[in-house]
């Protein structure tokens, strides 16, 4: 089941299955969200919890038990229920079950909520631990944005740009995916931009972390870019498809890592993962604004 909702800015359509999002139009119709096309992607934006992206071996571990579940975990394969709905808003909640259990050992409700304020879609995540026990979780989102965004642009007129300049580092991937003990400085042009090629995306993601918390597609030809904000995220990852000229960008909020390159995480003990006590909740608010 597909809902919309609307503000006077935007028109976005959202699929109970993952609570993920399926369209993002502008008022004069122009659709920025990447829309699946088998060739390239098939998904639109998937929302991460509680792993992000994969488990070595395709497991991990807890309390001596063994776990696993899909590509960036549990909520983007699962049919989620309308919690709220409103004109411009929507909530979706996940709650565990025998399921969810079994492939990943603690009970929780999860809660994404939609809300369309003029130009901009706020996107707020909540997570409840509803168990006895400590939680350890990730969360992040993976929104596709098609490029060009305007007929007579090409992808290569595009940049990726921060609002402030950093130095940031990148986290280097094994063929797997999977996360190597090696970082590496990453050169922005004028300690802010990204000049986009196809051949970035070559060696899979671009995952950084020690940046500013807006980024922003755009061309210097263009009237039309789109907005990231995530100030609660410590990377960031940017993805097409590799080696292909695929006609979007992926723009990743992530909390934490994926597994380290030949190493069967134990959830407890994986420095960078959130974790909640019993009865608590963690909450975090991000958005994409469009122009």
């Amino acid at each position: 089941m597909m809902t919309t909702i609307k503000s006077n800015h935007l028109t976005v359509t959202i699929s109970d299955r993952g609570a993920e999002l399926q369209s993002i139009r502008s008022g004069d119709g122009t659709e920025y969200l990447w829309q699946g096309d088998p060739a390239y992607w098939t998904s639109h934006a998937p929302n991460i919890f509680p792993y992000v992206a994969r488990l070595t071996q395709g497991k991990c571990r807890y309390k001596g038990g063994e776990f696993g579940f899909g590509n960036h975990g549990l909520v983007r394969y699962a049919d989620l229920t309308v919690a709220e709905s409103a004109p411009d808003s929507v909530t979706y909640q996940l709650v565990s079950d025998e399921q969810t259990l079994r492939q990943y050992p603690f009970p929780f409700r999860y809660t994404m909520r939609y809300q369309a304020v003029g130009n901009r879609l706020v996107m707020r995540t909540s997570v409840e631990n509803t168990g006895r026990e400590r939680m350890f979780f990730a969360v992040g989102g993976h929104p596709g944005f098609n490029v060009p965004l305007e007929k007579g642009l090409a992808f290569s007129d595009y940049c990726i740009e921060f609002d402030e300049p950093a130095d940031p580092y990148r986290i280097l991937l094994a063929d797997s995916g999977a996360v190597t003990p090696l970082q590496e400085r990453f050169a922005l042009q004028d300690g802010r931009r990204i000049p986009l090629a196809h051949s970035l995306f070559d060696h899979d993601a671009i995952v950084l972390h020690n940046t500013a918390k807006t980024v922003t597609i755009k061309a210097e030809k263009g009237k039309r870019s789109v907005t990231v904000s995530f100030p609660d995220f410590r990377y960031i990852g940017f993805w097409h498809k590799p080696k292909t000229n695929a006609p979007y960008v992926c723009v990743e909020p992530w909390t934490s890592l994926p597994s380290r390159e030949g190493i069967v995480e134990n959830l407890a003990f994986q420095s960078d993962l959130l974790f909640l006590d019993p009865g608590k909740q963690y909450q975090t608010e991000w958005w994409i604004e469009i122009t």
